[in-house]
């Protein structure tokens, strides 16, 4: 059987490069606030979590749950990483993207 490569969403590729920005510290509220400062725009905690369901699914990301501390009730928080597979996804989708801007002109304001 032919394995075909998984698709890699605007989001979820977002939501990738945020947990490689972020390296250990790579959990949900970190990885919504840093997309916050890099687009600008709001990401739910449970965006973010569909998202990295999504990313493990394919074998993007990996997680360990860390301790559970009296400042989370007892919960324990769920830390991802990006695995050598979701590197490889983040370097294509980069190719591809760079690939299609070449040739793009630039846009004048009222254009875009």
């Amino acid at each position: 059987m032919v394995r075909r490569r998984a698709y890699l969403g605007e989001f979820e590729l977002m939501v990738l490069l945020a947990v490689i920005r972020l390296e250990e510290d790579a959990y949900g509220v970190p990885i919504s606030e840093e997309l916050k400062i890099a687009t600008g725009r709001e990401a739910s905690l449970g965006s973010v979590y569909a998202a990295l369901d999504r990313l493990a699914e394919k074998g993007y990301v990996s997680s360990t749950l860390a301790d559970p501390t009296p400042q989370r009730g007892g919960r324990a928080k769920r830390y991802f990483r990006a695995t050598a597979s979701g590197r490889r996804a983040v370097e294509a989708s980069r190719a591809a993207l760079t690939c299609l801007w070449r040739g793009v002109p630039r846009f004048s304001k009222e254009q875009a």
